[in-house]
């Protein structure tokens, strides 16, 4: 009996003493070695965290946390172990990191480009691409966005898109009233994608729509994903998507290219004549790898993000009817007010449209869309009396800034009133990212959104089928049956001007 007492506390301290050893590796490696030795590691004053494991550090926990019903579980583990100090040293995606909380340690990294750079993992840009935005330098970042911002983003572009974006809302709609069940994500996915598609592509989106929507599903179930590029694994199955893409988009470039050089100036303008026809001072131009990059980003970034962020947003509306009421009065007031001769809306009722801006904004604290961002260090900088060594990443982890409740009372709660003459302090509130690398598609985005919610608000409502399904976290957070319901119509009085 005794023996075998000891024989099991002999196992346990063997079990915790190999723990140790093993967690003490990564610590030897990136710090000791590294970094130098212990004396340089003492002056550089590294935040508190936890490397984990060797070659994976903390994924595995990450990847639990987020595949469970609280994926904030993660982050809390860093908190209880090493105290509220907003920044906690890692070994993520393959690298030593710092994850950072507050909004003051992300206004810094975010808006200090001569000390940081961006720090997407390796196989996040073998996906997006080396030539997105995600991947190039703060100059050609500038020059790229400053191109391209006036078509997607400019108030003469969301002006023109706002017909096309309504003709699609209306009749999609309707099409899904008459549907029955309907799984309410696949479907709005689709209708920002032929949206997003249209504004780059024009004549050729219809053609290839259906194939380019398939792949950037799988595509994106990659990103999250551990590296691990074998048959079967989500990883795997993205870089084949993005093979496949890529075809398809070198497919377009080559005809579009043929066609301007037959056609001239005839051809209609859309983001692939802007690309193919813009140059820098020096004449330079865009060459096929970095066009099928901005693609591959742009059409995906707009209309996932879009996509999700008008489910919560119709899926918050239902699930509080006091904020459906007041929501739905501002734009049958939007209506009424309109000049009888008007078809449809305009730009300005869509900036009037002030309680639900407060809805859209509230939607994307809670959900939290991109939860993280990746930059680099280009030297050892210091970050709340913290270093980040030169070559770190910076994971700014923008869910545990929205969801703190020494910033946003009762986080949890969705509350669009919370937005009455508030604010936020720079850092606080970061649903697009911001500094140099803000989103360039985000009035765009809110325009989308807001469309939507004008004409769902007159007309309709949402039943689902399973309202207490389980929320998956990756690649985004949504409903494990993608929002299965019932989209009615439920008047049609209020929208004789539309």
């Amino acid at each position: 009996m005794e023996f075998g007492l000891m024989m099991m506390w002999t196992i346990i301290c063997m079990i915790f003493g190999l723990k140790w050893l093993l967690s003490s590796v990564n610590i030897w490696y990136y710090e000791k070695i590294k970094l130098g030795g212990d004396k340089k590691v003492v002056r550089l004053s590294l935040p508190p965290g936890d490397f984990g494991w060797p070659f994976i550090g903390t994924m595995w926990s990450f990847l639990r946390a987020f595949k469970s019903s609280n994926p904030d579980s993660f982050i809390s583990s860093f908190v209880s172990r090493f105290g509220r100090t907003g920044m906690y040293k890692t070994l993520m995606f393959g690298s030593p990191s710092v994850i950072v909380t507050t909004p003051e340690a992300c206004r810094k990294v975010l808006t200090d480009d001569e000390a940081f750079k961006p720090g997407w993992p390796t196989s996040t840009m073998e996906l997006i691409g080396k030539k997105s935005f995600i991947g190039i330098s703060y100059e050609e970042h500038k020059w790229l966005r400053k191109v391209t911002a006036a078509p997607v983003n400019g108030h003469e572009a969301l002006s023109m898109y706002i017909k096309y974006i309504e003709e699609n809302v209306v009749s999609a709609l309707e099409k899904w009233a008459s549907m029955g069940k309907i799984e309410f994500l696949t479907q709005l996915r689709k209708l920002t994608f032929r949206i997003i598609m249209y504004i780059f592509l024009s004549s050729e989106s219809e053609q290839v729509m259906d194939a380019l929507e398939k792949e950037y599903t799988t595509l994106n179930y990659g990103v999250r994903a551990m590296a691990i590029n074998l048959p079967g694994f989500a990883y795997y199955k993205a870089l084949q998507a993005r093979k496949k893409l890529v075809a398809i988009f070198q497919s377009i470039v080559d005809d579009r290219r043929a066609k301007r050089e037959k056609r001239g100036s005839e051809v209609k303008k859309d983001m692939m004549d802007v690309l193919l026809e813009v140059e820098d001072e020096n004449g330079r131009k865009l060459n096929d790898e970095e066009i099928i990059d901005v693609l591959v980003m742009y059409l995906n970034a707009g209309h996932e993000s879009s996509g999700h962020i008008t489910m919560w947003a119709t899926y918050f509306l239902q699930k509080h009817p006091e904020v459906f009421k007041r929501a739905k009065m501002e734009q049958e007031v939007i209506v009424k007010n309109r000049p009888s001769d008007q078809i449809g809306l305009t730009l300005k009722e869509i900036r009037q449209m002030d309680y639900l801006s407060k809805v859209i904004d509230e939607t994307l604290r809670v959900v939290t869309f991109s939860f993280v961002v990746f930059r680099e260090a280009k030297e050892d900088v210091i970050v709340q009396g913290y270093t980040i060594p030169k070559g770190w990443k910076v994971l700014l982890w923008f869910r545990s800034v929205h969801l703190d409740p020494d910033i946003y009372n009762d986080p949890l709660e969705f509350n669009p009133s919370r937005w009455d003459g508030l604010t936020p302090k720079a850092g606080s509130f970061l649903p697009f990212g911001g500094g140099s690398r803000l989103c360039p598609g985000n009035d765009l985005a809110k325009l989308e959104i807001s469309i939507f919610l004008h004409y769902f608000l007159l007309d309709y409502e949402l039943e689902r089928d399973n309202p207490s399904c389980p929320l998956l976290y990756l690649p985004h957070c949504r409903p494990k049956d993608n929002c299965l319901g019932k989209v009615r119509k439920v008047s049609a009085t209020t929208t004789t001007n539309a």
